[in-house]
Parts: C-alpha cells; sequence; structure tokens
C-alpha cells in the first residue's frame, strides 16, 4: 500500500510540476526527477519518527489539529503561498540535526543545487503531512492506524527496491554522527530511488 505517494503523485500534475520547478528555479525534468528521490526520504523520515516512543501520537496530534489534508484540496494555491507555510517546521521535526546532511544526500543524488533542495523540501514536507492527514480524515485513522499506514509506505518502498531503502535508512540516520557517507550514496547510484514509483 502506497496511499501517501500515490496520493502525491495524482496531485503533481504538470501545472503542478511547473509551479514547483519556477519555485525552485529548475527544469521540469529535473524537479521530476528530483521528487522521486525526496518524497521517498520524506516518507521514510515520518515512518521513523512514528516507531519512537510517542512518535505515533505526536504524529496523530498534528494531522488532527494542523494538517487535514485540506492543502491538497487547495494546492494551486498553496504552491503559489507556499514561502509562508509550514515547510521549515515541519522539517525540523521530521530531520532535526539529520536536515542539512540530508538535503546534501539529495542534492548530490538528483543533481539540484543545494539551494533548489532545500527550498523542495519545504515545499513538499506540508504536502506529505497534507497527504498523511488526508489518509488519516478518510480511514478516521488513529495513533496506531498511522504507525500501521506508515509502515506499509515504508515496506512498499523496500519490497520494490530492498538496496535503495538501505541508502533511505543511512542517509536518515548517517551512523548517528550527523555525516553522510557520500561515496556511499554516490556508489549505489541514487537512480535506484528514480524508479521505486514509476
Amino acid at each position: 500500500m502506497t496511499w501517501i505517494t500515490d496520493t502525491l503523485n495524482q496531485a503533481l500534475g504538470g501545472e503542478e510540476l511547473r509551479s514547483i520547478s519556477r519555485q525552485i528555479g529548475a527544469d521540469e525534468q529535473a524537479t521530476a526527477n528530483a521528487l522521486q528521490t525526496t518524497l521517498p526520504v520524506l516518507i521514510g523520515a515520518l515512518q521513523r519518527n512514528a516507531t519512537q516512543s510517542g512518535g505515533a501520537e505526536q504524529l496523530f496530534q498534528a494531522v488532527s489539529q494542523d494538517h487535514d489534508g485540506s492543502l491538497l484540496d487547495h494546492l494551486g494555491y498553496f504552491l503559489n503561498h507556499a514561502e509562508a507555510g509550514a515547510g521549515e517546521e515541519i522539517l525540523g521535526h521530521l530531520l532535526g540535526p539529520r536536515r542539512p546532511s540530508v538535503e546534501a544526500g539529495l542534492s548530490r543524488a538528483s543533481g539540484l543545487d543545494s539551494r533548489s533542495m532545500a527550498k523542495l523540501l519545504t515545499i513538499l514536507a506540508p504536502m506529505v503531512m497534507a497527504a498523511l492527514g488526508k489518509a488519516h480524515r478518510n480511514g478516521q485513522l488513529d495513533s496506531r492506524g498511522i504507525n500501521d499506514l506508515l509502515n506499509q509506505e515504508a515496506q512498499a518502498v523496500e519490497q520494490q527496491n530492498p538496496q535503495a531503502m538501505g541508502v533511505l535508512s543511512r542517509l536518515l540516520d548517517a551512523d548517528n554522527d550527523g555525516d553522510v557517507d557520500m561515496g556511499d550514496l554516490v556508489r549505489h547510484g541514487f537512480g535506484l530511488l528514480r524508479r521505486i514509483l514509476h
């Protein structure tokens, strides 16, 4: 089951992709490629947070109070005002001190420069939370249901490409030292992630 990725793939049509491309200063193909590497990382970060003590309950509170999914019903408006969104705050919660390393890794993997990648993450983070909120709203999920949904998303990625999931794990965890082994990321080829959602 890939509710979040399916929901976002449906939402990110031609006009939405063009809008994101303009905002981050990249062409549409580069932006589309970057989306394929970035979405699994954000979903992976959500899943990891949900497995921590109290993490699923915190996500439940967040989607109950602040991320009901309505953002995706007004996506054009959001994309035109993304700089005023909650992206920075969400990334702070999801990635914490790993954020610079994650941004650097995704920049190298996708080919986007670091500034464009930082903007892309800021745009995508509220969209990922909105997709989770929409799942919560439609399925009336409690904290356990949210945890189960995120586990299913992560398992779907791992089943499609176990090697890519290992790279994702290293990017998000970085052996708890805040450093990403860039050589290892390049050797594994982040093109693997671009095939996950195809």
